[in-house]
């Protein structure tokens, strides 16, 4: 028997709304230069976020009525679901290939990227996985290492994209699950070291990927190509100052730095606002995940608790790996900035993900 039902919680409700509303201000002051050059229209990548947000949002209000027990029953066909669609999205001539990278499936405006619904099937998957083997989360073989393929397999189909973003994305979630649902800290431990062994041996196998390695490193050694987004980013965050050029008034949107109104919206947002504004949205991810955990804390058992804590940390993680990019602290991955980048599908899933963490939050304890 389920326990009462009682309102969502107001203020994570609230955060994601002033996240969005900022997104919504920011992609159009950053997409005005390149929409106008391309469309005709500098309202044009706009009105097509504001649709997504209208969009996402009634998902978001239908996942938050949905009762979270249900994904519970459901996570394993989601999970397989997502693995046939990771299939097919690397089989040429059914993914669809956008600069050098197969990730889409769909038709044109209506493409979509299964790795993004792959996040929180596995999410849903490993949730019900760790509630049902509770006893066993200490044991690494009959605890930790059937997640750990499972999570194995997501990852090595997402990498043959290439997506190596979402895949880190996906393994560092699936660690702060175990984490929280107790495992050991030696077996964690040792999980992070090979991970970060294995990251750095598939990128050195690959051109590309050891570049963002020796760019993030010295971007200035080859500022016209490999390094020149980066530089273009820190010279966008130099410009801002304290409290910005103001709104508007960025010089690196005009064609300057690239994927200003998707991956790099944080540089441009740190040029117009200031130190101010890029702390302020810094501050609201705090308050997200903040309210995130107090929910996965007060979830009435341990599903819906691990369920919170999965979409929180992976919500979290997003955002923190993006800001992290753009300000030169780690090589350069590809993930957008969750509820401000630009991106249809993608914002979707996301605010369906937080519906499903209001609705855990409508059973929380008081």
């Amino acid at each position: 028997m389920h326990p009462i039902r009682r309102s969502p919680d107001y203020t994570l409700m609230a955060v994601v709304a002033l996240l969005l509303g900022i997104g919504i201000v920011m992609v159009y002051t950053s997409s005005t230069a390149i929409a106008e050059a391309d469309f005709g229209n500098r309202y044009y990548f706009l009105v097509r976020q504001a649709i997504w947000v209208a969009i996402g949002l009634g998902s978001m209000a239908v996942f938050a009525s949905i009762n979270p027990w249900f994904w519970q029953k459901h996570s394993r066909t989601a999970l397989l679901v997502a693995i046939v669609l990771l299939i097919l999205v690397v089989i040429p001539g059914v993914g669809i290939s956008r600069l050098g990278a197969r990730r889409w499936l769909g038709y044109g405006q209506l493409a979509f990227q299964p790795s993004e619904v792959t996040k929180f099937a596995f999410i849903m998957w490993l949730s019900t996985y760790l509630a049902r083997n509770a006893r066993d989360v200490q044991n690494f073989v009959r605890g930790l290492l059937p997640p750990l393929l499972v999570l194995g397999l997501l990852f090595g189909l997402i990498m043959l994209e290439p997506d190596l973003g979402t895949s880190l994305t996906l393994a560092g979630t699936g660690g702060l699950m175990l984490f929280a649902a107790g495992a050991r800290l030696s077996h964690l431990a040792g999980l992070a070291v090979v991970g970060v062994a294995g990251i750095f041996a598939l990128a050195k196998i690959d051109e590309e990927r050891w570049s963002r390695i020796t760019t993030f490193l010295n971007p200035w050694a080859d500022p016209t190509d490999s390094g020149y987004q980066i530089i273009q980013a820190l010279l966008a965050f130099g410009s801002g100052g304290l409290f910005g050029v103001g709104l508007g008034q960025s010089r690196q949107k005009y064609f300057y730095l690239p994927e200003r109104h998707t991956d790099m919206i944080y540089a441009v947002l740190g040029e117009e606002l200031g130190f101010i504004g890029a702390v302020l949205v810094l501050l609201l991810f705090f308050a997200f995940a903040w309210r995130g955990y107090r929910i996965s804390i007060q979830a009435p058992d341990r599903f819906t608790s691990l369920l919170a804590a999965g979409v929180t940390s992976l919500i979290t993680l997003q955002a923190a790996l993006n800001i992290a990019v753009v300000t030169a602290s780690v090589p350069s991955t590809g993930i957008p900035l969750p509820f401000l980048s630009y991106g249809g599908t993608s914002l979707l899933i996301t605010l369906s993900g937080v519906g499903i963490l209001l609705g855990v939050s409508r059973y929380c304890r008081n």
